[in-house]
């Protein structure tokens, strides 16, 4: 694969506008791969899988040579489309991240469309959180937990500016992984 055909191939590539940026999806990365390489690979294995959590690793090959490899990460809950594949939705991200150290598709972005769009979900998911006041239950369960641990939670709220009443789902959320964190059973 040499500078001229990835040149050449980058300027064909169909991209998609996402928040005034250009982004090439990962079937325009493989379209490209086919065109430079019709005899390469694209390999893919699950690196591991616990829970509701994947990491797969793609690998690109033009005969025996590795020319990239690219880890993607997903879990299942994580969004809509994850709900049902997340396995498949964290392939083709692998796949579209080795194929970006190719050099195929990255003139605008690294990630691709899909990884984008994904973290761009992830991030409106937050804000809403952050918006939505915590329910008596997580506030129960935080106030259970600080008092299991001797954690004055009234000063805690305090020390970040919150008060139990005001607490945000996102702010009881963050509070309980810090629990977890230091006692390992929040």
């Amino acid at each position: 694969m040499t500078s001229e055909q990835l040149k050449a191939v980058n300027q064909k590539l169909q991209t998609m506008n996402i928040k005034g940026k250009d982004y090439v999806q990962v079937n325009e990365r493989v379209k490209a791969f086919r065109d430079i390489c019709p005899n390469g690979t694209i390999e893919t294995e699950i690196v591991s899988m616990e829970g509701e959590v994947v990491v797969i690793r793609a690998t690109i090959r033009d005969g025996e040579t590795i020319l990239a490899t690219g880890l993607a990460y997903e879990k299942e809950s994580s969004s809509y489309i994850n709900k049902t594949s997340y396995i498949e939705n964290c392939e083709t991200s692998a796949v579209g991240r080795a194929l970006g150290f190719c050099g195929i598709g990255i003139d605008g972005s690294m990630c691709s469309a899909e990884e984008l769009v994904n973290a761009i979900q992830q991030q409106d998911a937050i804000k809403e959180l952050e918006k939505k006041p915590a329910t008596d239950v997580v506030k129960d369960t935080l106030k259970s937990l600080c008092q299991k641990h001797n954690v004055n939670l009234p000063k805690w709220c305090q020390q970040q500016g919150l008060t139990l009443e005001s607490l945000s789902a996102a702010d009881a959320a963050k509070m309980l992984n810090a629990l977890k964190a230091k006692y390992g059973d929040a």
